[in-house]
């Protein structure tokens, strides 16, 4: 690949102001995803993605030399790789800044920028709609904007988006509660840390009430079709999902996505131990995408194949 010479002239950006960032309606601003596919050039190395286009994705891409267009959500990136720097021109506005594990970058919705990066890049995004932003500053009663950051120092969200890619496990139900939990939670640090008037959040201490928690546990344990969603148990509950998501690990010690992987966990075991149910029928019982995605899960957990697993049990 030929050596590309970052641009020096604001006039040579073709990166939009903020004049003409305001004036694209919302509506026409394509996904994260999707604007981060047509960028990269490539695909992720794995993502999670809600109907909203809400999610998590893991790139490993090349060196970029191009200008982000407006997207429709706020995008949060987490930086996993050798230390480089990098420059971002928004308009006449340029940083230059540093890449490095324990950075971050954001990029708010509706926001453009060129991006010159001389290195391979690994990183890990969080999408994160508007909406909930606005959720959780309705909780705290604090304006809802971020603001933008090149390679800023804040470890504790770059440690929770890189260990976000690896929990994902290929389970509908599993990943969707894992989201809909971290969501929430990165938008309480990111209105914390990153905002033009920051807030610190402070809820409500407590566990659930014992009736209200066995509600949330039966739904969860439910295998039929019942929403085990974040906003469904929540609602159920008579809380916000955050407030509830810390109401239930008060009360059960674990998070509702953690206790949901673990009782699956438990579920595997009894059906490989007490039943002559394949591997790939206890996967697909299960709600996992695959026989692998699911060895792969049980393996996280316990140490050992599912087969390799059945045989010590019995």
């Amino acid at each position: 690949m030929s050596k590309v010479v970052l641009r020096e002239s604001p006039n040579e950006i073709p990166a939009a102001s903020p004049a003409q960032r305001d004036a694209a309606p919302a509506g026409d601003r394509p996904a994260a995803d999707v604007e981060m596919a047509r960028v990269l050039g490539t695909v992720p190395f794995r993502m999670a993605l809600d109907s909203s286009g809400a999610g998590i994705a893991h790139w490993k891409h090349e060196p970029l030399h191009d200008v982000v267009e407006p997207m429709n959500h706020h995008v949060i990136m987490a930086y996993n790789g050798a230390v480089q720097r990098m420059e971002r021109r928004s308009g006449r506005s340029v940083a230059i800044g540093t890449f490095r594990p324990g950075a971050v970058i954001i990029i708010p919705e509706g926001s453009s920028s060129r991006w010159d990066i001389p290195k391979p890049v690994d990183v890990v995004q969080l999408y994160l709609p508007q909406a909930t932003l606005q959720r959780v500053a309705d909780e705290a009663a604090a304006p809802a904007d971020l603001l933008e950051r090149t390679a800023h120092p804040d470890p504790v969200t770059s440690r929770l988006l890189l260990s976000a890619a690896d929990v994902l496990e290929g389970n509908e139900a599993l990943d969707t509660l894992f989201r809909q939990q971290l969501m929430d939670l990165l938008a309480t640090r990111l209105l914390a840390a990153h905002s033009g008037t920051p807030n610190a959040i402070a809820p409500a201490r407590g566990g659930l009430a014992p009736k209200t928690l066995l509600r949330a546990i039966e739904r969860l344990r439910s295998d039929s079709d019942a929403d085990v969603s974040l906003a469904a148990l929540a609602a159920e509950a008579g809380l916000s999902r955050f407030h509830f998501c810390r109401a239930f690990k008060d009360s059960t010690g674990l998070s509702p996505h953690a206790w949901l992987r673990q009782h699956r966990l438990e579920q595997a075991m009894n059906m490989l131990r007490d039943t002559d149910e394949s591997v790939v029928s206890v996967a697909a019982t299960l709600g996992y995408s695959s026989q692998t995605a699911f060895a792969a899960a049980f393996r996280k957990l316990t140490g050992e194949s599912p087969r390799d697993w059945r045989r010590r049990a019995r």
